[in-house]
């Protein structure tokens, strides 16, 4: 199996300045006219490129080798079974599902052996 490349931080410039206290560590596109980011400068660091991307082999894979798939509904959990191989995936339950629907889709996810990601104590 391939593994994943890795890639050096992409970072705000200046984020962690006194007067910016307040941006957090994540990336977003610089767009300041004079920019040295925006142009490039190598001394200001790397920015994310289509060049950084992974292998299809390897993207979207977990840390410990699994899939994770999103699921809905309890009858695409079911039909996502049908079609793939039980032992390959983890499940993460999509954020707006409801409390009953969520815990129907961790039943049925415990019976056929299926880790929910974000199952909680439930």
């Amino acid at each position: 199996m391939l593994r994943k490349k890795s890639h050096p931080k992409f970072s705000v410039p200046n984020a962690q300045a006194k007067n910016r206290k307040r941006v957090k560590d994540r990336w977003r596109v610089q767009r300041g006219l004079d920019n040295k980011k925006r142009m490039k400068k190598a001394f200001m660091g790397a920015e994310p490129t289509i060049g950084y991307r992974n292998p299809e082999s390897v993207r979207h894979v977990m840390q410990n080798g699994m899939r994770a798939y999103l699921v809905h509904s309890q009858p695409e959990l079911m039909g996502m079974l049908k079609n793939s191989d039980t032992g390959k995936f983890d499940v993460i339950i999509a954020k707006g599902v409801g409390k009953v629907k969520r815990r129907q889709i961790m039943e049925s996810a415990k019976k056929e052996g299926i880790r929910v990601r974000n199952g909680g104590k439930e």
